[in-house]
């Protein structure tokens, strides 16, 4: 699997610069609201014209299609078990955004084999052929083989709560994922705040955690309130960001989105060098 995941890294690192970018979602716990971020985030991006897709990698217990009110016939361990192709297990959400599904209902653990990653693999040169931004809504914690694939995504958006637990975790998680890779790109989100001033206390508290234990700066990408259209938008099966656009939540996450594209915008020079640099250290890692 080692093998499977530096191949990974080396491709994502080849690409820089021409192909679209990709971004992973991740949380310490679950129940913190992750991917009814993604959804709407992708959502947003798309609505400024942007060629997004997004992959469930929940395996088995994807909700993504759910929270768009679509069905999915087939899904992402359709495509990793070989039974269908990578156009197959895609499907197109609002404004064009395309998805594929976790799927819902296994029952047992997934074992990822050589075969299964190698297609990952594939799947993911190919994305990153098409969209400007492939998005990995991963599932909850950390497995081997998602830090593996986390250590090849550009950037880490982490989701967190200002529940103390939640702050825990979130910090565990991205500990676990800087010492497999301290260059990785943090942005820190707090969901389900009370105020303004809970959401950046949170991500203050997040920010200093980092740089005091670790000496790692992530980038705050900012709060969303508590907003009870977002369960009415769930039970609805459309998203917050398109059932409700005057909402609070929506406004606020229109916000971050612009906010997020104008930051990637000024960073992609600095962005690039970097990663020139880092191809070549793991060039060297690989001889």
């Amino acid at each position: 699997m080692r093998d499977q995941a530096e191949k990974l890294r080396m491709k994502v690192l080849e690409s820089q610069g021409a192909l679209g970018r990709s971004i992973a979602v991740v949380s310490g716990k679950g129940g913190v609201g992750k991917s009814n971020f993604s959804t709407n985030f992708a959502i947003e991006l798309a609505k400024l014209g942007k060629k997004v897709v997004v992959l469930d990698m929940d395996i088995g217990m994807g909700n993504v299609h759910i929270l768009i009110g679509k069905t999915a016939r087939f899904s992402l361990m359709d495509y990793l078990e070989g039974s269908v192709s990578l156009e197959e297990a895609m499907y197109e959400g609002p404004y064009n955004l395309q998805y594929i599904s976790g799927g819902s209902g296994l029952s047992s653990v997934v074992e990822w084999s050589k075969e299964m990653f190698d297609l990952l693999i594939d799947a993911f040169e190919e994305l990153q052929k098409s969209y400007d931004y492939v998005l990995f809504d991963m599932g909850a914690g950390a497995a081997n083989w998602s830090i593996d694939l986390l250590t090849s995504i550009d950037e880490i958006i982490v989701i967190s709560t200002a529940e103390p637990t939640s702050i825990t975790d979130a910090y565990s998680m991205m500990k676990y994922i800087h010492l497999k890779d301290q260059y990785k790109t943090f942005y820190l989100l707090c969901n389900r705040a009370y105020s303004k001033e809970e959401g950046q206390e949170t991500l203050i508290r997040l920010k200093n955690t980092m740089q005091r234990f670790l000496s790692k700066n992530v980038n705050l990408l900012g709060s969303l309130p508590e907003d009870p259209v977002v369960r009415k938008a769930v039970r609805e099966q459309v998203p917050f960001s398109i059932s409700y656009p005057n909402a609070s939540i929506s406004k606020t996450l229109h916000e971050i989105v612009n906010h997020f594209v104008l930051h990637q915008t000024k960073e992609i020079h600095a962005r690039n060098t970097f990663l020139s640099k880092l191809k070549s250290i793991f060039s060297k890692g690989s001889d």
